[in-house]
């Protein structure tokens, strides 16, 4: 049965295999630091399971032969599996869902807290049955540990009935979590070592990955109730087993609680993260206690990023704020990692950041300053890397890469498989040099939200200050035009990766490349000129910035070209003399074209002859811009940008858009919103079921998608109130939504905790709570208010 939801719940009834690996990405369970899938831990990795855990920021490198030359990729990492744990009657079979009657199963993921609770009832014959009762959690309140408690109920016994358990870690594991790459080398661990601890019922497994050396250790606690024997110990083959006998009384459960902990040489404040790994799973308390400090941390979390919405669209938008969570939680602002694409839940884009924090970093930065801070800091810290990349390029400032990893060099592979055709095709994604204008979009939000001027003037003026030189430099002048242009990129919409019969890849003169660029030289020049005079100095005298390259700034930020035809803006220079798709007839003959350019490569065509995106491109403007600030950017490109234009432009693409990303719903819905269109509902409900319904057939399993998830929250957060943070204000232009006319959030804006913002039919209710802080200055259309802490502010709306 699909995915239930009540309030707090979300369930799955019924053992089905074809969909078992999509319950094991959205009943993955983590913290920020550490995931694991919501896999059954009596399975072992097959075409139906796959246990995955992932730590944030554990990457590995290695070299495969592929398609007749050398690949190399970084993986984040599958560690070594803390979840096994099987059962059978003595001389029977392990029991799976796969091996054995199964007479009921149920999976209930408990959202507010963090726990993933499931119960199977297998059949053992002769009117016997056994029921297995889990409760799991990745402990939220200390990152380095995980529980599992099974608790084993027998019946249609008279008589004790005896029952084997084996526990163990698994260090055998390899990354296969992906079909398609199923070609590559996936061995990443390596020196894979057993050992039983000096804690009683304490084994550990220690290993390290093969090129980056990062060791890990991780140990596991077994205990069991007075139903249990003496626990023995066996190793070998890559895993360390413990061992133990119950016997089940009629009418009794027996309980066996396993406690994880787990450690890598990343990790600070340790010296051997074997001895930190036993240490802690030694000193852990019990199931009990760790439920009730995991419980607290979780109700915490909930009260910072409280979100209201009624019916299924506020219980879909309630497991997406769960996974973001999970994935980037307040630990994150401890480690050095960017935003994973597919979360902490598999291995799909293997693990790699690419510019989704564009989607996420919004949400976070008005519930967790903090740790949008520290995924910048990650770019931060890989800036070096991206100047060099364009000096090899031939060009100055930094070119941040599509596809980031441990060290910030470009992951994009230069091979991608078609499973339609079954060839290997050359990738040339890394031309997607717009993952820069993400960078600053994300520094000049965060610091518009936070008001961290501090980082503003440091690290983030850098940043600023390299991207738009980069985009600058990056600019020729078209003397015909009268326009500089930016040659040979790749926009978001990845279907086009060059022209028709071109020799050479890339597309010129990408609108959405353009203009966030010109935005980034803007604000740039905006942040150089605001620098308090030292520090601009500072800035200058590192950097080499002086007058002549501002005034190329200036230049830039008002030439650039930006294509047109047929009264729309152009996705770029000559899409309008492209070929019209028989969109139609398509559809027709395959039941989803979602993934239009591998269906086209398999017939020998290619997308690149067609007007057709992938997702949003062009419209991607009307995502990052308010109307008023889109117009504004025209404008001081020398083109107008009016309603009928924008609406126009949107009509375009809508009819030529096969939506083959899960950003795309969401894009959508969130201009449309804006247009005040009646088709918003669709895409919004589309973006929301993104995941649930796996509508890209077949890829949730391989990993969420964050980057959406995260999106329809702060469709709810910042699309549909119109809230923008600038000029130390709070703006707001709500856009009535019939299908959603009532809902409220909570808010951190620039020191004030749980700000409150409600929608109920027509009317906004604005509260501030009481603190020391400075009123809060609230803009809408036409009037402004001032919210002092401690008051609510009510608000009637126009129709």
């Amino acid at each position: 049965m699909a995915g239930e939801a009540t309030a707090g719940t979300w369930s799955y009834d019924g053992y089905d295999p074809a969909q078992e690996r999509l319950r094991e990405a959205l009943c993955a369970l983590g913290n920020g630091y550490l995931g694991t899938r919501g896999a059954l831990p009596e399975c072992d990795a097959d075409e139906v399971h796959y246990p995955g855990t992932y730590v944030a920021g554990c990457y590995n490198r290695l070299v495969s032969r592929v398609a007749g030359r050398e690949a190399e990729n970084e993986d984040m990492v599958n560690l070594p599996n803390w979840l096994p744990l099987r059962f059978r009657v003595p001389g029977g079979a392990w029991l799976t869902p796969d091996t054995a009657p199964v007479l009921g199963h149920r999976q209930v993921l408990h959202l507010d807290a963090g726990l993933l609770e499931r119960r199977t009832r297998y059949g053992l014959g002769q009117g016997r049955a056994l029921t297995v009762r889990q409760q799991r959690v990745v402990h939220m309140a200390d990152p380095h540990l995980a529980a599992l408690r099974t608790e084993f109920t027998a019946e249609g016994i008279t008589a004790g009935l005896e029952l084997e358990v084996e526990a163990s870690i698994d260090g055998g594991v390899t990354n296969a979590g992906v079909a398609r790459y199923r070609d590559l080398d996936g061995r990443h661990l390596t020196h894979v070592h057993t050992g039983t601890g000096s804690g009683n019922g304490t084994v550990w497994l220690r290993c390290r990955t093969r090129t980056s050396d990062i060791r890990i250790g991780t140990a596991t606690r077994l205990a069991g109730d007075a139903a249990a024997g003496p626990v023995a110990v066996r190793h070998g083959h890559g895993r360390v087993t413990q061992e133990l006998r119950l016997t089940l009384a009629p009418g009794r459960t027996a309980t066996v609680d396993k406690t994880a902990a787990l450690h890598t040489s990343r990790d600070p404040a340790i010296s051997d993260p074997l001895r930190a790994a036993t240490d802690r799973v030694t000193a852990a308390p019990g199931f009990e206690e760790l439920l009730e400090t995991h419980l607290t941390a979780w109700d915490q979390l909930w009260r910072r990023a409280d979100i209201d919405v009624p019916g299924e669209p506020g219980r879909i938008l309630r497991l997406h704020l769960f996974h973001v969570l999970q994935t980037l939680s307040p630990h994150t602002a401890d480690l050095d990692v960017g935003v994973p694409a597919r979360g902490l839940h598999g291995e799909a884009y293997r693990g790699h950041v690419f510019w989704d924090e564009l989607f996420v970093l919004p949400y976070l930065n008005l519930h967790f300053p903090e740790v949008s801070r520290a995924l910048l800091r990650y770019r931060h810290r890989r800036l070096e890397r991206a100047r060099a990349a364009a000096r090899a390029a031939g060009r100055r400032g930094a070119m941040y890469p599509w596809q980031s990893g441990s060290d910030g060099r470009e992951e994009s592979q230069r091979l991608h498989l078609n499973p339609h055709s079954g060839r290997w095709l050359p990738d040339h994604s890394r031309l997607q040099r717009h993952v820069g204008s993400a960078v600053a979009y994300n520094v000049w939000q965060y610091c518009q939200a936070s008001g961290d001027a501090e980082f503003l003037h440091t690290k983030g003026a850098e940043m600023l200050l390299e991207i738009a030189r980069f985009w600058a430099d990056s600019a020729t002048w078209d003397e015909s035009l009268g326009r500089h242009r930016i040659l040979g990129v790749m926009g978001p919409d990845e279907y086009h990766d060059a022209y028709p019969d071109s020799g050479r890849p890339g597309l010129d003169d990408n609108a959405y490349t353009n203009v966030t660029a010109a935005w980034v030289l803007t604000r740039a020049l905006e942040t150089v000129r605001t620098l308090p005079e030292p520090r601009r100095r500072e800035l200058a005298e590192r950097t080499g910035l002086d007058g002549g390259e501002l005034e190329q700034w200036e230049d830039v930020s008002r030439t650039l070209y930006v294509p047109f035809h047929d009264g729309v803006i152009s996705q770029f220079e000559g899409y309008g003399d492209l070929a019209e798709l028989d969109w139609a007839a398509y559809r027709r003959r395959y039941d989803d074209i979602r993934r239009l350019d591998r269906i086209l490569e398999a017939e020998g065509d290619t997308v690149n002859r067609y007007k057709a995106s992938k997702q949003a491109d062009v419209l991607m403007l009307g995502y990052l811009f308010a109307p008023a600030e889109l117009a504004s950017l025209f404008s001081r490109l020398g083109h107008r940008l009016d309603d009928d234009i924008w609406r126009r432009t949107v009509d375009h693409y809508l009819d030529r858009t096969s939506h083959g990303s899960t950003l795309s719903g969401l894009v959508h819905g969130w201009v449309l919103a804006r247009a005040r269109r009646a088709e918003t509902w669709t895409f919004v409900q589309e973006a929301l079921r993104g995941d649930i319904a796996d509508v890209q057939g077949g890829t949730t399993g391989e990993g969420i998608h964050l980057g959406a998830m995260a999106g329809t929250l702060d469709l709810v957060q910042r699309g549909l109130t119109g809230l923008e943070t600038r000029e130390g204000a709070l703006w707001l232009d709500p856009v009535p939504l019939p299908e959603l006319s009532s809902y409220g959030f909570a808010i951190r804006y620039r020191g004030h905790w749980g700000v409150r913002l409600r929608m109920r039919h027509g009317h906004m209710e604005i509260a501030v709570p009481q603190s020391d802080r400075s009123p809060i200055d609230v803009r809408l259309p036409g009037r402004a208010v001032c919210v002092p802490p401690g008051r609510t502010c009510r608000l009637l709306l126009p129709d």
